[in-house]
């Protein structure tokens, strides 16, 4: 009788433990691309959660500029060749403030690179000075994948 308690004991916390509830606030994807951004503080961005991308105060206009590469994992077991960096072109991406105001809508080159220009103003800055920052959201879609960055640009 202790042995056949003791089973059911262990039979129910498995049970229970065995359950996996799918997180419901948010939904984890694999971002389909990698985004590195041009003046950014520390490594371009590419492996920040929300980068802080530089652009001239003095000036009237500001600019956004950014790479995106597709990670090819081909050859992931292959300690010679590795994963390769493949920049994506004709990707349509679209640059807006968090409230949701649009600034522009711009498509990669052939190297995979983008880049916004656009009054200080457009991004949400009425007086750009050193050390102004704006917070930015760029989204986009590969191979029928959404994705979005954020992204600060801060005046220098």
């Amino acid at each position: 009788m202790k042995k056949l308690a003791t089973y059911l004991i262990g039979l129910a916390v498995v049970g229970v433990t065995a359950c996996q509830v799918p997180d419901p606030f948010v939904d984890r994807v694999v971002a389909p691309v990698l985004l590195v951004f041009d003046n950014a503080l520390g490594d371009g961005g590419g492996f920040t959660t929300e980068p802080t991308v530089t652009s001239k105060a003095n000036v009237s206009s500001a600019t956004l500029s950014v790479r995106i590469l597709e990670l090819d994992k081909t050859n992931i077991l292959d300690n010679k060749k590795g994963i390769d960096s493949v920049a994506v072109s004709g990707a349509a991406l679209s640059l807006t403030t968090r409230a949701g105001v649009k600034i522009a809508d711009v498509t990669t080159d052939a190297k995979g690179r983008a880049t916004f220009t656009a009054a200080w103003t457009a991004f949400g800055v009425a007086t750009p000075r050193v050390g102004a920052v704006t917070s930015l959201t760029l989204s986009g879609t590969h191979k029928g994948q959404a994705f979005s960055k954020l992204v600060r640009l801060q005046g220098n």
